[in-house]
């Protein structure tokens, strides 16, 4: 647990972003599960584009507030050009905006063994309540 309020932990999830308002609902409940779950942490969704607010603003905010290590999750179900490209430039331009600020980026979530696995779960879910009746 982080020893003072200027020395916090934050979590940003990132994804591609859409015109479409419903389109961030399923981003912001895993936010909301994380806020819920773990308090200790500071906790925003960023978008890439179509949608607010984007990386630079959460990471501004977050480290205006007191956060001082920013774990940033790509949202994607696979490493493509965002995930390789725009996001590596955005972190790069961020760290030297904020040379004091940690910065990790995690792979992209879906290519986790355990999303692999809880996605492959989920895909089945219909075969599973087939084989009950």
């Amino acid at each position: 647990m982080p020893s003072s309020a200027h020395d916090r932990d934050g979590v940003v999830l990132f994804a591609h972003g859409s015109r479409d308002p419903l389109w961030s609902k399923p981003m912001e409940a895993v936010a909301a599960r994380i806020a819920a779950d773990r308090p200790d942490l500071a906790v925003q969704c960023a978008y890439l584009e179509l949608s607010e607010p984007d990386l630079p603003q959460v990471v501004r905010a977050m480290a205006a507030g007191g956060v001082a290590r920013i774990t940033i999750v790509p949202m994607f179900l696979g490493t493509g050009r965002h995930a390789r490209e725009d996001l590596p430039q955005l972190v790069q331009a961020l760290r030297a905006e904020h040379p004091g600020l940690r910065l990790h980026v995690q792979q992209a979530i879906g290519e986790d063994e355990r999303m692999t696995a809880l996605m492959a779960e989920i895909a089945c879910t219909p075969f599973e309540s087939l084989v009950r009746h």
